[in-house]
């Protein structure tokens, strides 16, 4: 069982903003994807997770292949995104968010991954019917976060999850991510901030220009800095 992405191209604009990435992400484990902004980096969130088209590779959820399908179908089997920026309905309140984005399931199931949700964030809990928009910008990453767990995703991919937060709120949501790795969810993370990725990672992919400059263990570029400075310049 595995999220396995080979020889992924992906296109923007008509533009070629990813080259020949590769990844195998297994459950319960943390692949960090590094680089300066315009690597590459949302553009391959959004290529997985079928909102930007592919130009070559494939990507395999256990065994099933998503490449080129649409969001609707990438949830479906299993694959979530957070993209960039703690996108909520502004709108609506806390839960309604939640029950939005939990349409797609039985109606049997809904209440237990609210709970599942609200157990993990009881900061949203004590927000249940709050106005998504009137929260701090932490507090609606977290539904960010909510609204892909309410799709049971077996593989959650996270873009830029610290950016624009307080350190206190970052490490929050670290504790967050780690809870749900514990619990079997494999996850890949997308960050400018090299601290938080490499608290949470097992693996790191460095980005530069679309292209895949390093791959291998986080334990390395802990121990070796070197290599990740190398990586980005």
């Amino acid at each position: 069982m595995a999220l396995e992405i080979k020889g992924l191209s992906i296109e923007r604009e008509g533009r070629l903003v990813v080259s020949d990435f590769s990844l195998s992400l297994q459950p319960g484990k943390v692949a960090a994807v590094l680089g300066a902004n315009g690597a590459g980096k949302s553009e391959l969130v959004l290529g997985i997770a079928g909102v930007l088209p592919l130009r070559a590779g494939s990507v395999h959820a256990d065994g099933v292949p998503i490449a080129g399908r649409v969001p609707e179908a990438v949830r479906a089997a299993g694959v979530a995104a957070v993209p960039e920026g703690h996108r909520v309905f502004s709108r609506l309140s806390v839960d309604d968010n939640l029950r939005v984005a939990g349409a797609v399931l039985p109606s049997d199931e809904v209440g237990e991954k609210l709970a599942h949700v609200y157990t993990l964030f009881p900061e949203l809990d004590e927000r249940r019917s709050q106005i998504a928009g009137t929260m701090s910008g932490g507090q609606q990453q977290m539904l960010a976060i909510g609204h892909a767990l309410m799709a049971r995703p077996r593989y959650l991919l996270i873009d830029e999850m610290s950016l624009g937060l307080a350190p206190l709120i970052v490490k929050r949501l670290v504790g967050a991510v780690s809870q749900l790795v514990a619990d079997g969810v494999g996850v890949l993370l997308v960050e400018q901030f090299t601290e938080v990725a490499l608290a949470l990672a097992d693996t790191v992919v460095v980005m530069r220009m679309g292209r895949t400059q390093y791959a291998g263990p986080a334990s390395a570029i802990r121990d070796t800095p070197e290599i990740l400075n190398t990586a980005y310049f």
